[in-house]
Protein backbone atom coordinates (compact mmCIF):
# COMPACT_ATOMS: atom_id res chain seq x y z
CA UNK A 1 0.00 0.00 0.00
CA UNK A 2 1.32 3.45 -0.59
CA UNK A 3 -1.16 5.20 1.87
CA UNK A 4 -4.19 7.21 2.00
CA UNK A 5 -5.84 9.15 -0.66
CA UNK A 6 -4.38 12.88 -0.88
CA UNK A 7 -7.00 15.39 0.16
CA UNK A 8 -6.88 17.09 -3.59
CA UNK A 9 -7.33 13.96 -5.00
CA UNK A 10 -10.90 13.43 -3.71
CA UNK A 11 -12.00 16.64 -5.51
CA UNK A 12 -13.16 16.19 -9.66
CA UNK A 13 -10.21 16.08 -11.46
CA UNK A 14 -9.42 16.00 -15.34
CA UNK A 15 -7.53 12.44 -16.23
CA UNK A 16 -5.85 11.31 -19.28
CA UNK A 17 -5.46 7.67 -18.91
CA UNK A 18 -3.24 6.13 -21.63
CA UNK A 19 -4.76 2.75 -22.25
CA UNK A 20 -1.47 -0.05 -23.28
CA UNK A 21 -1.69 -2.22 -25.95
CA UNK A 22 -3.12 -5.35 -23.54
CA UNK A 23 -6.20 -3.50 -22.82
CA UNK A 24 -7.08 -4.16 -26.05
CA UNK A 25 -5.08 -7.74 -27.26
CA UNK A 26 -3.69 -9.68 -24.86
CA UNK A 27 -0.22 -10.93 -26.06
CA UNK A 28 -0.57 -13.75 -28.36
CA UNK A 29 -4.51 -13.70 -28.42
CA UNK A 30 -6.39 -13.91 -31.77
CA UNK A 31 -6.57 -10.88 -33.89
CA UNK A 32 -9.87 -10.92 -34.18
CA UNK A 33 -13.16 -7.89 -33.48
CA UNK A 34 -14.61 -10.27 -31.06
CA UNK A 35 -11.59 -10.99 -29.19
CA UNK A 36 -10.71 -7.16 -29.42
CA UNK A 37 -14.45 -5.88 -28.25
CA UNK A 38 -14.21 -8.45 -25.15
CA UNK A 39 -10.86 -6.58 -23.77
CA UNK A 40 -12.46 -3.79 -24.76
CA UNK A 41 -15.45 -4.27 -22.36
CA UNK A 42 -13.34 -5.80 -19.26
CA UNK A 43 -11.22 -2.19 -20.02
CA UNK A 44 -14.99 -0.01 -20.05
CA UNK A 45 -15.69 -1.87 -16.54
CA UNK A 46 -12.76 -1.06 -14.91
CA UNK A 47 -13.04 2.67 -16.23
CA UNK A 48 -16.46 3.00 -15.61
CA UNK A 49 -16.03 4.10 -11.56
CA UNK A 50 -13.38 6.67 -12.94
CA UNK A 51 -15.40 7.89 -15.22
CA UNK A 52 -18.80 8.50 -13.09
CA UNK A 53 -16.73 10.64 -10.52
CA UNK A 54 -13.87 13.08 -13.01
CA UNK A 55 -13.60 14.05 -16.42
CA UNK A 56 -11.83 11.76 -18.61
CA UNK A 57 -9.87 11.86 -21.50
CA UNK A 58 -8.59 7.90 -23.11
CA UNK A 59 -5.92 7.49 -25.09
CA UNK A 60 -4.73 4.23 -26.65
CA UNK A 61 -2.69 2.15 -28.00
CA UNK A 62 -2.76 0.40 -31.97
CA UNK A 63 0.38 -1.36 -32.20
CA UNK A 64 -1.38 -5.11 -33.05
CA UNK A 65 -4.23 -2.99 -35.27
CA UNK A 66 -1.84 -0.92 -37.14
CA UNK A 67 0.21 -4.11 -37.80
CA UNK A 68 -2.69 -6.44 -38.88
CA UNK A 69 -3.59 -3.99 -41.65
CA UNK A 70 -0.51 -3.46 -42.85
CA UNK A 71 -0.07 -7.02 -43.43
CA UNK A 72 -3.63 -7.36 -45.07
CA UNK A 73 -2.86 -4.42 -47.35
CA UNK A 74 0.49 -6.37 -48.09
CA UNK A 75 -1.55 -9.58 -49.06
CA UNK A 76 -3.51 -7.34 -52.09
CA UNK A 77 -0.76 -6.51 -54.57
CA UNK A 78 -3.34 -4.97 -57.15
CA UNK A 79 -2.60 -1.62 -55.50
CA UNK A 80 0.21 0.01 -53.34
CA UNK A 81 -0.37 -0.47 -49.83
CA UNK A 82 -1.41 2.95 -47.48
CA UNK A 83 1.01 4.99 -45.70
CA UNK A 84 1.14 4.59 -42.10
CA UNK A 85 -0.40 7.81 -41.18
CA UNK A 86 -3.64 6.45 -42.93
CA UNK A 87 -3.71 3.04 -41.38
CA UNK A 88 -3.17 5.00 -37.86
CA UNK A 89 -6.39 6.99 -39.23
CA UNK A 90 -8.34 3.94 -39.56
CA UNK A 91 -7.33 2.73 -35.83
CA UNK A 92 -8.19 5.37 -33.89
CA UNK A 93 -11.73 5.05 -35.79
CA UNK A 94 -12.17 1.53 -35.35
CA UNK A 95 -11.16 1.45 -31.38
CA UNK A 96 -12.83 4.96 -30.79
CA UNK A 97 -15.78 3.45 -32.19
CA UNK A 98 -15.54 0.19 -29.52
CA UNK A 99 -14.67 1.95 -26.55
CA UNK A 100 -17.41 4.58 -27.26
CA UNK A 101 -19.90 1.74 -26.90
CA UNK A 102 -18.66 -0.77 -24.49
CA UNK A 103 -18.36 2.48 -21.94
CA UNK A 104 -21.48 4.08 -22.92
CA UNK A 105 -23.36 0.86 -22.39
CA UNK A 106 -21.86 1.37 -18.53
CA UNK A 107 -22.35 4.71 -17.94
CA UNK A 108 -25.55 7.05 -17.91
CA UNK A 109 -27.25 7.42 -21.76
CA UNK A 110 -26.89 11.15 -21.52
CA UNK A 111 -22.90 10.85 -20.55
CA UNK A 112 -21.61 12.06 -24.51
CA UNK A 113 -18.75 10.38 -25.88
CA UNK A 114 -16.58 11.82 -29.12
CA UNK A 115 -13.85 10.65 -30.73
CA UNK A 116 -11.21 12.73 -32.54
CA UNK A 117 -8.88 11.86 -35.31
CA UNK A 118 -5.91 13.28 -33.74
CA UNK A 119 -2.77 14.99 -36.70
CA UNK A 120 0.23 15.18 -33.98
CA UNK A 121 3.26 16.96 -35.46
CA UNK A 122 6.87 15.67 -35.93
CA UNK A 123 9.74 16.35 -37.52
CA UNK A 124 11.52 15.36 -40.33
CA UNK A 125 14.45 15.27 -38.72
CA UNK A 126 13.96 13.05 -35.24
CA UNK A 127 16.46 10.56 -35.51
CA UNK A 128 14.28 8.27 -34.62
CA UNK A 129 13.36 7.64 -38.50
CA UNK A 130 17.15 6.20 -39.14
CA UNK A 131 16.90 4.17 -35.66
CA UNK A 132 13.55 1.67 -35.68
CA UNK A 133 11.76 1.05 -32.10
CA UNK A 134 8.26 1.04 -32.15
CA UNK A 135 6.71 -2.51 -32.49
CA UNK A 136 4.28 -3.61 -34.64
CA UNK A 137 1.61 -6.07 -35.58
CA UNK A 138 1.91 -10.03 -34.46
CA UNK A 139 4.89 -12.23 -33.16
CA UNK A 140 6.81 -14.22 -35.14
CA UNK A 141 9.37 -16.92 -35.04
CA UNK A 142 12.60 -15.89 -35.82
CA UNK A 143 12.60 -17.94 -39.06
CA UNK A 144 9.60 -15.88 -40.49
CA UNK A 145 10.73 -13.05 -39.60
CA UNK A 146 14.20 -13.41 -41.39
CA UNK A 147 11.75 -14.24 -44.85
CA UNK A 148 9.70 -11.42 -44.36
CA UNK A 149 12.94 -8.90 -43.96
CA UNK A 150 14.11 -10.35 -47.43
CA UNK A 151 10.22 -10.23 -48.88
CA UNK A 152 8.86 -7.13 -47.68
CA UNK A 153 12.41 -5.04 -46.58
CA UNK A 154 10.57 -4.92 -43.09
CA UNK A 155 12.87 -4.33 -40.29
CA UNK A 156 12.40 -6.66 -37.33
CA UNK A 157 13.85 -7.03 -33.61
CA UNK A 158 13.27 -9.36 -30.40
CA UNK A 159 10.40 -8.79 -28.45
CA UNK A 160 10.47 -11.46 -25.79
CA UNK A 161 11.30 -14.48 -26.90
CA UNK A 162 9.67 -13.98 -30.48
CA UNK A 163 10.22 -11.03 -33.20
CA UNK A 164 8.20 -8.22 -33.90
CA UNK A 165 8.40 -6.02 -36.65
CA UNK A 166 9.50 -2.15 -35.45
CA UNK A 167 8.73 0.90 -37.41
CA UNK A 168 10.32 4.38 -36.47
CA UNK A 169 8.61 6.02 -33.55
CA UNK A 170 9.41 10.13 -33.49
CA UNK A 171 8.96 12.44 -30.47
CA UNK A 172 5.41 14.00 -30.65
CA UNK A 173 6.19 17.96 -31.04
CA UNK A 174 1.87 19.47 -31.23
CA UNK A 175 -1.47 18.13 -31.17
CA UNK A 176 -3.61 19.95 -34.04
CA UNK A 177 -6.80 18.82 -32.56
CA UNK A 178 -6.32 20.48 -29.17
CA UNK A 179 -9.32 22.97 -28.99
CA UNK A 180 -11.89 20.89 -30.21
CA UNK A 181 -10.98 18.52 -27.86
CA UNK A 182 -11.12 21.04 -25.05
CA UNK A 183 -14.32 22.56 -26.31
CA UNK A 184 -15.83 18.71 -26.29
CA UNK A 185 -14.27 18.48 -22.47
CA UNK A 186 -16.23 21.74 -21.84
CA UNK A 187 -19.72 20.38 -22.51
CA UNK A 188 -18.54 17.03 -20.25
CA UNK A 189 -17.58 14.94 -23.35
CA UNK A 190 -15.81 11.65 -22.60
CA UNK A 191 -12.86 12.15 -25.08
CA UNK A 192 -10.69 9.63 -26.90
CA UNK A 193 -8.20 10.74 -28.77
CA UNK A 194 -4.52 10.52 -29.75
CA UNK A 195 -5.57 6.62 -30.77
CA UNK A 196 -2.22 4.66 -31.19
CA UNK A 197 0.14 8.02 -30.50
CA UNK A 198 -1.90 10.25 -33.23
CA UNK A 199 -1.58 10.54 -37.04
CA UNK A 200 2.40 11.10 -37.25
CA UNK A 201 2.42 14.37 -39.76
CA UNK A 202 5.00 16.92 -40.40
CA UNK A 203 5.25 20.06 -42.62
CA UNK A 204 6.95 19.78 -46.00
CA UNK A 205 9.66 21.41 -47.07
CA UNK A 206 9.74 24.99 -49.12
CA UNK A 207 7.58 27.74 -49.52
CA UNK A 208 4.06 26.33 -48.92
CA UNK A 209 3.68 25.38 -45.56
CA UNK A 210 1.63 21.97 -46.44
CA UNK A 211 1.11 19.23 -43.91
CA UNK A 212 1.43 15.69 -44.93
CA UNK A 213 1.48 12.23 -43.67
CA UNK A 214 4.72 10.09 -41.97
CA UNK A 215 5.23 6.77 -42.59
CA UNK A 216 5.79 6.54 -38.90
CA UNK A 217 4.01 5.29 -35.56
CA UNK A 218 4.46 7.68 -32.57
CA UNK A 219 4.93 6.10 -29.12
CA UNK A 220 1.66 6.69 -27.63
CA UNK A 221 2.43 6.85 -24.05
CA UNK A 222 4.95 10.40 -25.03
CA UNK A 223 1.79 11.34 -27.41
CA UNK A 224 -0.53 10.84 -24.18
CA UNK A 225 2.06 12.89 -21.97
CA UNK A 226 1.83 16.03 -24.91
CA UNK A 227 -1.92 15.33 -24.50
CA UNK A 228 -1.89 15.72 -20.67
CA UNK A 229 0.13 18.73 -20.67
CA UNK A 230 -1.57 20.55 -23.41
CA UNK A 231 -4.87 19.93 -21.40
CA UNK A 232 -3.47 20.99 -18.23
CA UNK A 233 -4.96 17.59 -16.89
CA UNK A 234 -4.47 16.90 -13.42
CA UNK A 235 -3.64 13.59 -13.46
CA UNK A 236 -2.20 11.32 -16.25
CA UNK A 237 -2.10 7.52 -15.92
CA UNK A 238 -0.91 5.32 -18.10
CA UNK A 239 -2.21 1.61 -18.12
CA UNK A 240 -0.19 -1.30 -18.45
CA UNK A 241 -0.10 -5.44 -17.90
CA UNK A 242 2.53 -4.61 -14.99
CA UNK A 243 1.26 -3.20 -10.94
CA UNK A 244 4.27 -0.99 -11.53
CA UNK A 245 7.40 0.13 -12.18
CA UNK A 246 10.53 -2.45 -11.13
CA UNK A 247 14.03 -2.24 -11.24
CA UNK A 248 15.93 -5.24 -11.79
CA UNK A 249 12.76 -6.40 -13.26
CA UNK A 250 12.12 -10.80 -13.31
CA UNK A 251 15.79 -10.89 -11.60
CA UNK A 252 16.29 -12.38 -7.79
CA UNK A 253 16.22 -8.58 -7.13
CA UNK A 254 13.32 -6.98 -7.89
CA UNK A 255 12.19 -4.30 -6.62
CA UNK A 256 9.15 -2.42 -7.06
CA UNK A 257 8.63 1.58 -6.77
CA UNK A 258 6.06 3.09 -4.70
CA UNK A 259 5.92 6.85 -4.95
CA UNK A 260 8.92 8.17 -6.68
CA UNK A 261 9.90 11.35 -7.88
CA UNK A 262 11.32 12.12 -11.84
CA UNK A 263 14.94 11.82 -10.18
CA UNK A 264 14.64 9.03 -9.01
CA UNK A 265 13.30 7.04 -11.67
CA UNK A 266 15.63 9.32 -14.20
CA UNK A 267 18.71 6.87 -12.30
CA UNK A 268 17.20 3.77 -13.83
CA UNK A 269 15.80 4.19 -17.14
CA UNK A 270 19.15 2.31 -18.86
CA UNK A 271 16.76 -0.68 -17.05
CA UNK A 272 13.59 0.20 -18.98
CA UNK A 273 13.53 -1.13 -22.58
CA UNK A 274 13.04 1.41 -25.40
CA UNK A 275 9.77 -0.59 -26.53
CA UNK A 276 8.15 -1.21 -24.04
CA UNK A 277 8.45 0.64 -20.63
CA UNK A 278 10.98 3.15 -21.33
CA UNK A 279 8.38 5.58 -23.03
CA UNK A 280 6.03 4.99 -20.43
CA UNK A 281 8.59 6.17 -17.32
CA UNK A 282 9.99 8.96 -19.87
CA UNK A 283 6.34 9.81 -20.32
CA UNK A 284 5.40 10.10 -16.90
CA UNK A 285 8.82 12.16 -16.17
CA UNK A 286 8.00 14.42 -18.38
CA UNK A 287 4.37 15.08 -17.60
CA UNK A 288 5.32 15.32 -13.75
CA UNK A 289 8.30 17.92 -14.19
CA UNK A 290 6.71 20.16 -16.69
CA UNK A 291 3.20 20.48 -14.85
CA UNK A 292 4.18 19.86 -11.48
CA UNK A 293 1.40 17.39 -11.21
CA UNK A 294 1.29 13.17 -10.64
CA UNK A 295 1.63 10.80 -12.95
CA UNK A 296 1.05 7.29 -12.37
CA UNK A 297 1.94 3.41 -13.80
CA UNK A 298 0.09 0.47 -13.39
CA UNK A 299 -2.30 -1.83 -14.34
CA UNK A 300 -6.09 -0.68 -15.69
CA UNK A 301 -7.73 -3.44 -13.06
CA UNK A 302 -6.49 -1.23 -10.29
CA UNK A 303 -7.31 2.41 -12.33
CA UNK A 304 -9.41 3.34 -8.94
CA UNK A 305 -6.99 2.51 -6.53
CA UNK A 306 -4.40 4.15 -9.18
CA UNK A 307 -6.54 7.56 -8.92
CA UNK A 308 -6.59 7.49 -4.69
CA UNK A 309 -2.92 7.37 -4.94
CA UNK A 310 -2.94 3.81 -3.30
CA UNK A 311 -1.57 1.31 -5.96
CA UNK A 312 1.34 1.80 -8.67
CA UNK A 313 3.86 3.97 -9.29
CA UNK A 314 3.33 7.73 -8.64
CA UNK A 315 5.63 9.60 -10.04
CA UNK A 316 5.60 12.70 -7.33
CA UNK A 317 7.12 15.80 -8.82
CA UNK A 318 7.48 17.58 -5.39
CA UNK A 319 9.88 15.93 -2.98
CA UNK A 320 8.53 17.81 -0.21
CA UNK A 321 5.02 15.96 -0.29
CA UNK A 322 6.37 12.54 -0.93
CA UNK A 323 10.08 11.46 -0.26
CA UNK A 324 11.04 8.93 -3.25
CA UNK A 325 10.83 4.84 -1.62
CA UNK A 326 11.49 1.31 -2.86
CA UNK A 327 9.26 -1.02 -1.87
Amino acid sequence: MLGGCPDQWRTIMLIVVALGGNALLQRGQPMTAEMQRKNIRIAAQALAPVARQHKLVLSHGNGPQVGLLALQQAAYQQVEPYPFDVLGAQTEGMIGYMIEQELGNLLPFDVPFATILSMIEVDGQDPAFANPTKFIGPLYEEADSRRMHEEKGWTFKKDGDKWRRVVPSPIPKRIFEIRPIQWLLEKGTIVICAGGGGIPTMYESGKERRLMGVEAVIDKDLASALLAKQLNADLLVIATDTDAVYINYKKSDQKKLGYTTPQELQQYMDQFPAGSMGPKVQAAISFAEETGKRAAIGTLGDIEKIVAGETGTIVEPDRSVSKAKIE
